[in-house]
């Protein structure tokens, strides 16, 4: 379970820091430096259903969820990562599994979201609020507001329009931005916060059912039915202690509009409910039922990706995208002696260096460029290039990675730079999503993502899918590797045509753990001089795999 926020930089995915929600992911909490996560954990034992502390205070609307995770003195680790919601042709096959909240006022449906989350123990949870798409109002209706004589509980306070979009595009595992509303001043925030999609989306609102588009994106409908008594007292509570009103004004907010819409909009579309739930969050009995209804229909929805690939494209000539640097006896000499076992440490980092520099040079030479003419100091007029676009961005999988963003940098001056972090699940073979940060605005740019090596190609869909999903277009994403199997070209190629697929060679087969033959072996340990975990995998082949 997570939130997502951007901060001045970048956005960041799992940070559970902020509004609507994600999933669970690791977030760097230090900026940049070494980003090896040994000692990552498994996932949390799953928590019953049990008492919850009452919601903190809050003025702005927000859905927090707080996942499992490891705190270091230098970062917090999300213990838990999402699984793959595509399949081998890379578009999107597992849609999240979206459950509607609906509710009085005050009825108690964050808590039983809450507790849901708690109970179901996936990673990768939104908890989305209605609150978050009020309106933005008029100055006339600022003044009706700014004295209570504005109907908040009424359908036509709602931008439904945005809202729909939304959820269709959470279902479908697409980032998104989500509107901060806040309620002493009843206007919308300037920042907006940015939410990843998930296995599950839970959606609460007091008018969840009240749209017949926003109903067909529901995949399961909760009608949280508690007593009009209780409701009023909860409002007086939460109004008074968490949005600065007084009880005179709450009350006449309450007969005015809250009881009428209650009657008129809100209470009849229990119909539409599949599920009743009386007394809240303290009705741990329709929790359970709803918690178990839900895990019967992810493990419907449960894909295999990598056991997929392994299967698929042999035999096939390699694809027109693929670009392999021209084996010069340079090449081939550095090649020798990074592949080498004996090779020290030292002179491991040193010619893979040199090779990671040859390749971003090589890979820029695809990049589009413009024809420009420019003015010498002697005054005569040179005919260049320039690159055609905004900008370049990379984008390192970690760990291995990582180890390219140098050379990357060396060569690219002032870019900007994105970090994902894909593992392997032990118990499943499948890779997971755990944390990602990337830069604002990343739609518009040229991204260049940077892995080690890529033997079955898994790790490299993965993180393709996430900028596809952050709108970056195909034909943008050159893919960059050290050592490629067939078998990864082939997966990348079959499921993103138009990614260019960019290395300094190629190897043919790959063992039944995954390993490149021959390959270079466990590229990020060899680097950064570590034995990998016993309990973790790194990305699809800082392990050869």
């Amino acid at each position: 379970m997570a939130a997502t926020m951007n901060d001045s930089n970048a956005e960041q995915r799992p940070a559970h820091d902020g509004m609507g929600a994600d999933t669970s992911t690791s977030r760097t909490d230090s900026g940049s430096g070494d980003d090896s996560l040994d000692g990552l954990t498994s996932h949390a034992p799953r928590c019953p259903l049990t008492p919850s502390l009452s919601p903190p205070k809050r003025t702005t609307s927000q859905s927090k969820t707080e996942p499992p995770l490891l705190r270091t003195n230098k970062r917090t680790i999300y213990t838990a990562g999402r699984p793959p919601w595509y399949n081998v042709t890379g578009t999107t096959f597992k849609e999240a599994f979206v459950i509607g909240l609906c509710g009085g006022s005050a009825s108690g449906k964050t808590t039983v979201a809450n507790k849901i989350i708690e109970a179901l123990d996936v990673p990768w949870v939104v908890l989305l609020s209605m609150d978050s798409f009020y309106k933005v109002l008029n100055p006339e209706e600022e003044e009706l507001a700014a004295k209570n004589e504005y109907n908040f509980d009424h359908p036509d306070a709602f931008d439904f329009e945005l809202l729909v979009n939304v959820i269709r595009k959470l279902k479908k595992g697409k980032s998104v931005k989500v509107p901060v509303y806040d309620f002493t001043s009843h206007c919308r925030r300037k920042e907006w916060k940015t939410v990843y999609g998930a296995n599950v989306v839970i959606f609460e609102g007091i008018l969840a059912f009240a749209n017949k588009e926003l109903l067909k994106l529901l995949d399961m409908k909760v009608f949280v039915d508690t007593d009009s008594d209780i409701r009023l007292i909860r409002r007086l509570k939460r109004d008074i202690s968490q949005r600065g009103r007084n009880i005179s004004g709450i009350i006449k907010q309450y007969n005015k509009f809250v009881k009428p819409a209650f009657e008129q909009y809100i209470e009849p579309t229990v119909q539409s409910a599949d599920i009743v739930v009386p007394r809240g969050g303290e009705n741990f009995v329709a929790l359970d039922l709803i918690v178990q209804h839900v895990h019967s229909q992810l493990e419907k929805r449960e894909i295999t990706v990598r056991s997929a690939l392994a299967s698929a494209h042999q035999g096939q000539p390699l694809p027109e995208t693929l670009s392999v640097m021209e084996s010069t006896p340079q090449v081939r000499g550095m090649h020798t002696i990074i592949r080498n076992k004996e090779t020290n440490r030292d002179e491991f980092i040193f010619y893979s260096k040199r090779l990671m520099r040859l390749l971003i040079e090589h890979a820029l030479s695809f990049l589009p460029l413009k024809s420009v003419s420019v003015e010498t100091p002697q005054g005569g007029v040179y005919n260049g290039k320039r690159l055609s676009g905004k900008r370049i961005t990379g984008v390192s999988i970690l760990r291995a990675g990582e180890t390219m963003e140098q050379a990357l940098m060396a060569v690219c001056k002032d870019i900007r730079l994105g970090k994902i972090l894909i593992q392997t699940n032990h118990n499943t073979g499948e890779p997971e999503l755990h944390y990602l940060r990337l830069p604002k605005d990343i739609s518009e740019d040229y991204v260049i993502l940077m892995d080690s090596t890529v033997s079955t190609g898994a790790a490299a869909l993965m993180a393709i899918r996430v900028l596809l999903d952050h709108d970056v277009a195909e034909d943008k994403i050159f893919l960059l590797s050290l050592l490629m199997a067939e078998m990864g070209v082939h997966s990348v190629a079959y499921a993103f045509p138009r990614v260019r697929i960019i290395t300094t060679a190629v190897d043919k087969e790959v063992n039944d753990q995954f390993h490149i033959i021959p390959g270079i072996g466990n590229f990020g340990d060899r680097y950064f001089g570590t034995d990998a975990p016993s309990d973790w995998c790194e990305s699809d082949e800082g392990m050869d795999y």
